[in-house]
């Protein structure tokens, strides 16, 4: 008889312990915490594919060159390559991250790609989708 386990963060069996920050920073004090791993995993991405390569100080390999693709025509080449460089990097810095469907809508018209990516955790049932404009 198989099981099929799954692991629990300890730190979400604190329910009234943050351990992140939402982004954006939308509410009515600065920062808004994140109270689940499943937020703050959700965070991070968003962070990491918003933070440019070279920009984290004491860091440079953290972040995408989304952003500078805005500035070239954007092509069904570069659609690959941002899928490309999404699961690269995802693979890099969150290797407990699964994605599990990615989506590149490019408007070219206005330099707008539009980033839709379903993903699971390993070892858990965390399942969650984060859905970014890149706009210039």
């Amino acid at each position: 008889m198989a099981f099929d386990i799954r692991r629990i963060d300890p730190l979400d069996l604190q329910p009234r312990k943050a351990i992140g920050v939402k982004i954006p920073f939308s509410s009515n004090s600065i920062f808004e915490s994140t109270y689940q791993t499943k937020d703050a995993i959700r965070t991070n991405l968003i962070n990491y594919l918003l933070t440019g390569q070279g920009e984290r100080y004491l860091n440079p390999t953290f972040g995408t060159p989304l952003r500078n693709l805005l500035f070239e025509n954007i092509t069904q080449s570069k659609v690959e390559e941002v899928k490309n460089i999404i699961r690269q990097g995802v693979g890099i810095f969150f290797p407990n991250v699964n994605i599990t469907s990615l989506n590149v809508q490019p408007n070219p018209d206005s330099n707008i790609i539009t980033v839709d990516f379903s993903y699971n955790i390993t070892d858990t049932n965390i399942e969650d989708e984060v859905v970014i404009n890149f706009e210039q």
